[in-house]
This record gives structure tokens, C-alpha cells and sequence, in this order.
């Protein structure tokens, strides 16, 4: 088939085209208003893509249009859309083309509320590294993994599970499409508050999802009471799995560090000792599910999980270090929610315990501009010794309760953290020129961030460049 994708440098989009290539597919792409790391990535991919959208895109023989759902779209009025339906090209969502390419495998699904990226990621990377050629889709990009999707040629298939609708005129959770025969669920926590306004609206997919499981399934789950209320809903088998002690799989002894070392505890008690370069509880949290899920399902030995866990680098935009030479490093973490916000910046508490912190933020999601979430900025901050935001983007503010970029500072300044806001890059990088070098800075958005990870990385090396190693 031939496939067009409008919107191809969505995470989750670019991997579904990534897949359906390497299935045998003849894919295309075209997108607007996109920044790194996602535009760079997907220029790079081989197949035709177009930066702007456009009627004349579409390839002669087009078979499917696959649209996003990002509200920059542009929906019905874009003039690709507006072609297809000329043609009579079959227009789907990229969910549903994986769903119904995947239906026939063994599909684990990795949901939740945070972690299904890394976790996705890790678990791609181990069963790769034990050279076991599972499918996957992972919606961001890490430097262990060749591509964020690849078909495979065993049966099983490792697939991020968004909650996320599908599509405006689609109220279905993305991750309800994939035929799941496993799940690893991280996390419920209230998210995504511009389509999902209270919790028992949030948890209903995931109730749904884990009754989709076969008696033959198995659910993985973070041991938490909001977890537990809905694994019943399984009628499969249930494995528990926490950072500490429980009835299930838990991490002990855990000693931080530039590598962290701690020891996998399994159900009979047998351990397995583990090393990461990751930064932060939440990812020793994620290394315990992946791991007791693949030694569970027996998909890989203990001796290749070790080797695999310690040269797994991660996924970009989460907790990134981009600075070389800086005294004062420069780190990106990911910041779409207030639990992924908040993980980020107790890693870094963690790690660097005696430097005072800068957060630079974007409220970029709909949940950080929406009035109904302003509650989280009274203690997202909380560990900072300084806070600078930016302005919340625009795209789609008449379909929730956007927040004004004042109500965002008044919220945040009511804590006592100070807080800047900084309308441009050369703004940000001018309240951040004068630091006593004993500082870190994380930046943390889901967007672009005024192009400040590729713009204030090489300035820091510049201004803060030493010879001495950085003191934790």
C-alpha cells in the first residue's frame, strides 16, 4: 500500500510510518511547525517529507491518509485531508493502523499515567540486545534503539500505549486498539485533564484495557492503591512490582550515582544484581517492571538483562545532560504532566543534592495551560531555588480553559519559589548569564522551549567551561 501520513513527526506517528515501511509499505509524511528532536529525526528517515501541508503532497495511488490528532492539524480543513476525501483515499488514525497491523501478534501493551516511553524504550532495547527480534513503538527517541518503530519478525510486539483519544470525533483511548495480550501498567494518576475532567473519567480506559486481556495474558502493575482498584478487572495473571519491599518483584539496596547499582528482588526472593546510568527513582522503577515482566514472560535470561539494562542510555528529552564542559550542567527533562514534571525534578534533587536548582519551564500541554490544573503549580516546584516560565503556546486554546501566562506566575509565585517569566530565548539565556557555578538547570517542556536546548548548551560551555569535574 501506499501510505501518507499528515502530521508524520508525532512521536507515535513517525513510528507507525517507521513500521509500516519496514512491513513493506511505500510511506510519505508532512508536517508544520515541528521542532527538534522530532523534525530532525524524521528528515532523517529516508522516506519523502514535507514541511508544510499541502494538496500536492499526496502521492499519485495513495491508499491511506493517516492523520494525526495534534490540534495544529488543522483537522478537515487541511488541504491534504481535503484531497484525500476528494480521491476517495481511505483516512484513518495512525492507533487504528497499528491495531489492525499488529492483530495477529503478541502485542505488550506499556500504559500509564508516566513511564511508558522509557519503559517501551528499555524493553525494545533488551530483547534486541538478547537477540530476540520483537516488533515495536516507542513515541520518543532513544539513542539505544536504531528507529522508534520496527515491524520484527518474531510474534510478539512491544507497543507504547497512550490513553490518549484517538481523535476529536474519536473519543477511544489510543491504547484500546492494540489487541493487547500483555500489559505493563506504571502508573494512574490523574492526567490529561482537558478530556478526561475527574479521575473516574481517567481510569475508565484503563479499566477497559485490562479486561481486554486473555485468561492466557499477564499483567504486570506498579504496586499502588490506584492500581489495585482496578486490576480486577484482569482476568489474567497479576504480578505486582514496586522500588521497595512488596509480594512481588522490588529494588533493594539502591545506591545512587553517576551508575546506579541496586538489587533486583524477585517473588521467591532470588536476586539479580542491576546497574544504570538513568538518573532518578522513577527510573529504577521502570528498569524493576521491565525486568520482572521479561523474566516472567521468559523472553530473556538474567545474564542478558544485566548486560542490557547497564548500556541502556535512555530516551532524549528525559533527563538529558546537553552540556559538555559546563561547571554548571545543563539538563532536559520531559514535562508534559505534573508526575513527569515532578520526577524530573527529584531526580535532580537526588543527583545533585548541594547545587541549587533552576527549572526553566514550558506549560505546553493542554493540562499545564488549562485553568483546571492550576492547583499543580502550588507544589511542582517545591526543591527549587528558582523558577523561569515561558509563555503557554496557543494552538487549540478554545477547546479547554486556557490559562493566561499571569495566572501561571501569580499561581507559581503564591509558593515562595522565585519566579521569572521570559517571553524569548535571549531573555532566558540573559537571567541565566550570571550564575555562581554551583548551580544546575533543568530544562523541562514537552515543546520547543524557545529552541533553548540547541541554543543554551553551548553558551554554558562557553560561560561555565572548566577543567574541574563537576561536584555533585
Amino acid at each position: 500500500m501506499r501510505i501518507h501520513f499528515t502530521g508524520v513527526a508525532g512521536a507515535g506517528m513517525s513510528a507507525a510510518a517507521l513500521m509500516m515501511r519496514e512491513a513493506g509499505h511505500q510511506v510519505s509524511g508532512s508536517d508544520e511547525d515541528v521542532f527538534p528532536p522530532m523534525s530532525t529525526y524524521v528528515e532523517g528517515l529516508g522516506f519523502p517529507f514535507h514541511r508544510r501541508f499541502d494538496a500536492a503532497n499526496l502521492p499519485d495511488g495513495l491508499d491511506v491518509l493517516v492523520l494525526g490528532a495534534s490540534a495544529k492539524l488543522g483537522g478537515e480543513g487541511n488541504p491534504e485531508v481535503a484531497e484525500a476525501r476528494r480521491r476517495g483515499v481511505a483516512i484513518t488514525t495512525f492507533p487504528e493502523l497499528v491495531g489492525q497491523a499488529t492483530a495477529g501478534r503478541a502485542a505488550t501493551v506499556v500504559a500509564g499515567s508516566f513511564g511508558k516511553s522509557t519503559c517501551t524504550a528499555l524493553m525494545a532495547h533488551v530483547l534486541r540486545e538478547a537477540g530476540h527480534d520483537a516488533g515495536w513503538m516507542v513515541g520518543a527517541i532513544s539513542p539505544s534503539l536504531p528507529d522508534t518503530g520496527h515491524w520484527g519478525t518474531a510474534p510478539e510486539v512491544v507497543l507504547e500505549g497512550d490513553e490518549y483519544i484517538v481523535a476529536p470525533a474519536d473519543r477511544r483511548s489510543k491504547f484500546l486498539l492494540y489487541h493487547p495480550r500483555d500489559v505493563l501498567l506504571t502508573s494512574l494518576v490523574h492526567d490529561h485533564v482537558n478530556v478526561f475532567p475527574t479521575f473516574a473519567d481517567y481510569e475508565a480506559p484503563f479499566r477497559e484495557l485490562l479486561r481486554l486481556l486473555p485468561a492466557d495474558g499477564l499483567l504486570v502493575a506498579r504496586e499502588s492503591a490506584a492500581i489495585r482498584a482496578i486490576a480486577g478487572e484482569a482476568a489474567c495473571r497479576i504480578v505486582w512490582y514496586d522500588t521497595e519491599r512488596c509480594g512481588g518483584w522490588w529494588a533493594q539496596d539502591v545506591a545512587y550515582g553517576d551508575t546506579t547499582h541496586f538489587t533486583l528482588v524477585r517473588p521467591d526472593g532470588d536476586k539479580v544484581a542491576l546497574t544504570t546510568g538513568l538518573l532518578g527513582e522513577h527510573n529504577i522503577e521502570n528498569i524493576v517492571g521491565v525486568a520482572a515482566y521479561l523474566l516472567e514472560r521468559g523472553l530473556v535470561s538474567e545474564r542478558a538483562l544485566q548486560a542490557a539494562v547497564a548500556s541502556f542510555a535512555g530516551i532524549r528529552r528525559r533527563l538529558d545532560r546537553l552540556t559538555t564542559r559546563s561547571a554548571v550542567p545543563v539538563i532536559e527533562g520531559f514535562g508534559s504532566s505534573y508526575e513527569k514534571a515532578r520526577s524530573a525534578i527529584e531526580a535532580l534533587l537526588l543527583h545533585y543534592p548541594h547545587r541549587p536548582l533552576t527549572v526553566v519551564f514550558e506549560p505546553h500541554t493542554f493540562s499545564w495551560r488549562s485553568r483546571d490544573a492550576l492547583a499543580w503549580y502550588d507544589t511542582v516546584f517545591e526543591g527549587a531555588a528558582r523558577v523561569l516560565i515561558v509563555p503557554p503556546p496557543t494552538h487549540g486554546a478554545q477547546t479547554h480553559h486556557q490559562s493566561s501566562f499571569e495566572e501561571i506566575l501569580a499561581r507559581t509565585a503564591a509558593t515562595g519559589v522565585p519566579v521569572q517569566g521570559v517571553r524569548t530565548a535571549d531573555e532566558a539565556t540573559r537571567a541565566l548569564d550570571a550564575l555562581k557555578g554551583d548551580e544546575v538547570v533543568l530544562l523541562l517542556s514537552s515543546g520547543p522551549l524557545l529552541g533553548l536546548p540547541d541554543s543554551l548548551p553551548p553558551v554554558f560551555d562557553g560561560l561555565y567551561g572548566q577543567a574541574a569535574e563537576v561536584v555533585a
